[in-house]
């Protein structure tokens, strides 16, 4: 956590910055653990002061923000990271703030009578795994090349999907956490899916029919897309937030995610469990999903 659907909806929640210049790079005091931010700070300002942003994208499970000049900060948020425009959650896990700003030169629809507009683009951490990177474009193209991350979750085709894990033996739920496979799906939202599709978590990728396939990309598209459209999952943590620092809405939509013991939302019984995958925790349906003889 996040997953596609958090940082998807992150990207949209700060698509206003899109046209401002960054006035300053601030890096908060802070007692706690530093996250990576690279290159250093001074550098870091050099290259990036002064640049505007040119847009905004998504690459798996981070946030690009692309400056002029062909170079991208790269926002990835891992476990607790969140990517806001509104105040943090609180300033003590506050960890990188860029300072925006218009010209009253540019021609902006968010300019006023001529005066430039200010906004703030922050990075927040409470564990701090996360990272913040300023990589050319070819660096990043680099650093997430094929065979280091794979195609997008939302992209991928069922084609696509079956070639790259159809010949695995792997648990079809622990190969859909595979980057280097398919980018942007987690724990979360594998369980989901799975469970949308009819398969048992613990089935192995090999022995999924054309059909399984099939099945598994179509709910791949309808879980990750509701779940952006609910603006992600906020989990009893709290932790996740939009850019706007309000919960998402996807958790109270959830079908046997973390719903261990409760009734199923298709047949009725009482009989999603919570099992143990690759050290994660898995969500099922032992009536919908029915563990089998697979060869």
């Amino acid at each position: 956590m996040p997953e596609l659907p958090e940082v998807e909806t992150m990207r949209r929640g700060i698509a206003p910055v899109v046209g401002y210049k960054i006035a300053a790079v601030e890096r908060p005091r802070c007692r706690l653990k530093p996250i990576a931010v690279q290159p250093e700070l001074a550098q870091f300002r050099r290259r990036a002061v002064g640049k505007r942003i040119e847009r905004v994208g998504r690459l798996g499970k981070r946030v690009l923000v692309y400056l002029e000049g062909d170079e991208v900060i790269v926002l990835e948020p891992r476990m607790t990271g969140l990517v806001l425009l509104a105040d943090p959650p609180n300033r003590e896990h506050l960890r990188l703030c860029l300072h925006l700003t218009t010209d009253a030169a540019a021609s902006s629809p968010r300019e006023t009578h001529g005066e430039g507009q200010t906004l703030s683009l922050m990075y927040w951490d409470r564990r701090g795994l996360g990272s913040v990177r300023l990589l050319s474009v070819d660096e990043l193209n680099h650093r997430y090349r094929e065979g280091i991350l794979g195609p997008d979750a939302l992209e991928i085709s069922v084609e696509g999907l079956r070639e790259r894990l159809g010949n695995s033996r792997r648990e079809i739920k622990v190969a859909l956490l595979d980057q280097k496979a398919v980018a942007g799906i987690g724990n979360l939202y594998a369980s989901e899916m799975l469970f949308l599709a009819r398969i048992h978590p613990k089935r192995p990728c090999h022995t999924l029919r054309k059909s399984d396939w099939q099945k598994l990309h179509t709910a791949m598209r309808e879980v990750l897309e509701e779940a952006i459209r609910y603006e992600g999952s906020t989990l009893g943590d709290g932790t996740y937030r939009n850019a706007l620092n309000q919960e998402g809405g996807y958790q109270n939509h959830h079908r046997v995610y973390a719903r261990a013991g409760k009734n199923c939302p298709r047949c009725g019984h009482d009989s999603i469990v919570r099992t143990v995958q690759a050290q994660r925790a898995t969500f099922h349906c032992t009536r919908c999903q029915r563990e089998g003889n697979w060869s």
